[in-house]
């Protein structure tokens, strides 16, 4: 390319001329074509370091889109199965109440796509407003007013009308969204933070070394005399100072995405949540079927004091409903991990491996292997100088760059502060734990959810290795006293009401 452009000034006579960046010596240029070819020089780092980058920029692009489409599908899937299954199964009592469950898989999509949902409070509100409807299905032969209904679901944990079942998905629904959803929205601020920093713009002093080492061989007589290796890693590690920069958090934040990544796999899988819900959510029908008398006995008995409500009977009968499992197939997941699992490491030290992977090419250089004959930016001799380390700080002696290591570049510092929170963001869904998003358009999104591991259940059988979430013992001993209090309290107010009732008999 460098010979097309010059090919128009190829005519011209070699002469003396006063050149501010080029040796001043025996030259076929002008400063006139110096001013062109410094434009040219910048335009060809750019497209370098464009090209350079677009490995590591696809990478977050299509593994964004495609765990993102398949996440959506995979809601989309669950739903329809949920759905299916019930209206075979449950005919016109599910149809009747179907909108419970469609407003399940609404927030559960609007949580993934980072609307202010509390996934915690949203699960217990479907399980309360499934026990309402159940208990009126349960219980035909009477008429519950709306205060009842709402005071009997509020007992909901108390009473356990649905077995284990909500506890349990909760608890994997909870860390299993918690983690997909901070995995994407981290696949979205890689995305962005590559696409911007790759986006170059090259310092005065930058372009003057690029000019020096890209065009001065040509403007000496010697256009098939390519740039020595360690001449290039030195002009771009000057360039590149602040890009450098961005390497240490960009290494911690890939660190943690395959952290997640690894849960996603294993303990947070969401194809293993989603995939049997309808399964799940029957099984917790079916257990309160299964006790209804003995769930029906106990409100009617114990709650009825609290909720100050007219019951009528109406003398109609329940009949049990039966549902077979369905057996699902888990891979999908997994080979979609495993792959942006793949492609996430080989991204690691991208920034400060930059120089080198540019320098290695070999339109650029002549090679690490040719040390003499190649374009030391005076002649054709060895490169001398020492290579630079990497990073702004390190380039105050570097010998040709002029770089300002007292001013570092702000959008440079933006994006790492973009990846510090966002990996911090990835550490805590690693432990189950939800954290407040901002907007979608932002860098990242949504909004907090709570623990992963509540109650008593956080599994034992995975070594966390962060600290951050609540100890468990802690949290069992609340939740027993919280419902060793509430438990009391039910038992009093019934013997004060029975009391009451045998003092006015009495009189």
């Amino acid at each position: 390319m460098r010979k097309l452009y010059l090919r128009k000034y190829q005519n011209e006579s070699p002469k003396w001329e006063h050149l501010r960046i080029c040796p001043q010596e025996y030259t076929c240029c002008t400063s006139e074509m110096e001013d062109k070819l410094s434009q040219q020089s910048k335009l060809e780092f750019e497209n370098l370091v464009d090209e350079t980058s677009h490995f590591v920029r696809t990478t977050f692009v299509s593994r964004h889109k495609k765990f993102d489409e398949f996440f959506r599908e995979l809601l989309e899937n669950a739903e329809r199965s949920l759905n299916d299954m019930f209206v075979r199964t449950y005919g016109m009592l599910y149809m009747q109440n179907s909108e419970v469950f469609q407003d399940l898989f609404t927030e559960l999509k609007r949580y993934y796509t980072g609307g202010n949902v509390n996934l915690e409070e949203m699960l217990n509100d479907f399980w309360a407003r499934l026990l309402e409807r159940m208990f009126q299905l349960i219980n035909p032969q009477y008429h519950f007013n709306e205060d009842y209904l709402e005071c009997v679901s509020k007992y909901t944990d108390q009473l356990k009308p649905f077995g284990d079942v909500p506890r349990k998905l909760k608890v994997q629904v909870t860390r299993a969204f918690i983690a997909a959803r901070t995995f994407v929205q981290g696949l979205t601020v890689g995305r962005e933070v590559a696409n911007r920093v790759s986006k170059v713009s090259p310092t005065p002093g930058c372009i003057r070394a690029l000019m020096k080492m890209l065009y001065c061989p040509y403007c000496r007589g010697l256009p098939t005399v390519k740039p020595c290796n360690n001449y290039c890693l030195n002009v771009m590690k000057g360039c590149l100072a602040n890009q450098a920069d961005l390497d240490t958090e960009w290494n911690l934040f890939i660190d943690a995405m395959l952290l997640v990544a690894e849960r996603l796999e294993g303990p947070f899988n969401i194809e293993s949540v989603m995939d049997p819900i309808d399964v799940k959510i029957s099984e917790a029908i079916m257990n309160m079927q299964e006790n209804s008398m003995q769930v029906s006995a106990k409100v009617l008995c114990e709650l009825r004091l609290l909720c100050c409500c007219m019951v009528t009977s109406r003398g109609k009968s329940f009949s049990t409903i039966f549902l077979s499992r369905l057996g699902k197939k888990l891979s999908r997941q997994l080979e979609i991990v495993t792959d942006i699992k793949e492609k996430l490491k080989l991204s690691k030290k991208f920034w400060s491996t930059l120089p080198y992977t540019i320098c290695k090419d070999e339109q650029v250089t002549a090679g690490p292997s040719i040390e003499e004959d190649c374009w030391n930016g005076h002649t054709k001799a060895r490169y001398l100088p020492e290579i630079m380390s990497d990073g702004l700080t390190n380039q105050i002696n570097n010998p040709e760059v002029d770089v300002d290591i007292t001013r570092p570049d702000t959008f440079i510092r933006q994006q790492i502060m973009a990846l510090r929170v966002m990996t911090n963001k990835l550490k805590n869904a690693y432990n189950g734990n939800d954290v407040n998003f901002q907007d979608t358009s932002d860098e990242t999104s949504g909004s907090g959810s709570g623990s992963g591991c509540t109650d008593d259940i956080c599994p034992t059988e995975f070594d966390f290795i962060t600290t951050e979430a609540p100890p468990v013992d802690s949290d069992r001993r609340e939740v027993e006293a919280s419902a060793t209090q509430s438990g009391w309290s039910l038992q009093t107010l019934l013997v004060i009401f029975i009391s009451l009732v045998l003092q006015r008999q009495w009189r």
